[in-house]
């Protein structure tokens, strides 16, 4: 895989982490309810069920490149049509301010491995997602199991960082980590980054 798409797929995984939602509720939850290394094991269990997503991502898109070819070209397009309509959610949704629920407590680092990792596998949204994005990046010609890897492991490093670092900085300064001040500054930003992507591809096609 070149550098500068690797650093594409690596800049787009970065900003789908950084949006808030759910997962950002639940490792501010044990973060700043119970410890630093509480919301460290609830980020990296959350990293692990996203690279699981990945992962079948990778193996169902590889399978159908080397089998069908058409549909793989359909996926694309399909893909491609879906990042589009994301950005454009993104960006004419308006921002809400992110809302972490104080709910019973509990001490253990297995509820919070648990918690952070069904919050990310129990989103079957995340494997339309990673099919939609990776099918942008795959080259039918090029496709290796180094290259799978190398993007699987981007995506749960990158996811795993980004949870990582909001549980150390949440927990240490014992408030709420403030992102609701720029959560419209990254809905934009991640909305562009999906239209961008989707203009890419069909450029690529057109022009090819």
């Amino acid at each position: 895989m070149e550098l500068t798409t690797w650093l594409s797929l690596a800049a787009i995984c970065a900003m789908g982490a950084m949006s808030p939602g759910p997962s950002l509720a639940v490792v501010l939850r044990y973060s700043l309810f119970h410890s630093a290394l509480h919301g460290i094991v609830a980020s990296l269990s959350h990293g692990l069920g996203v690279g699981i997503y990945a992962s079948l991502a990778i193996l169902g898109l590889s399978s159908l490149i080397n089998q069908f070819p058409l549909l793989y070209q359909i996926m694309v397009y399909g893909g491609a049509a879906y990042l589009a309509w994301i950005g454009y959610k993104v960006l004419s949704s308006k921002s809400e301010g992110l809302q972490v629920s104080q709910l019973n407590e509990a001490t253990s680092y297995w509820q919070a491995a648990r918690d952070g990792f069904a919050i990310a596998f129990l989103n079957p949204k995340l494997a339309i997602f990673f099919v939609a994005l990776f099918s942008q990046f795959i080259d039918p010609e090029a496709m290796t199991l180094s290259i799978g890897i190398i993007m699987c492991v981007t995506v749960l490093v990158i996811d795993s960082t980004w949870y990582f670092v909001v549980s150390v900085l949440s927990a240490s300064a014992r408030e709420r980590f403030d992102l609701t001040a720029k959560r419209t500054l990254i809905d934009k930003l991640l909305g562009v980054a999906f239209l961008l992507l989707a203009a890419r591809v069909l450029y690529q096609a057109i022009s090819g």
